[in-house]
């Protein structure tokens, strides 16, 4: 039952870090920078891998 709890926790919290990580990827100033220098900042790139591991470990928990 335990593994249960923590495997739906780490899908929500893979699911907001994910969210997170796209805002930041999506945002004006990333934008700009993108536009400019053809680099992603490393926090979007951080939320969008971190919450996606996130998520298949929750999964893994849940099964």
């Amino acid at each position: 039952m335990n593994n249960k709890i923590i495997g739906i926790i780490l899908i929500v919290v893979g699911a907001a870090l994910v969210m997170w990580g796209y805002n930041i990827y999506d945002a004006a100033s990333s934008q700009v920078s993108r536009a400019l220098s053809g680099e992603t900042p490393v926090e979007a790139w951080a939320g969008m891998v971190g919450g996606v591991i996130c998520i298949l470990v929750g999964i893994t928990k849940v099964k």
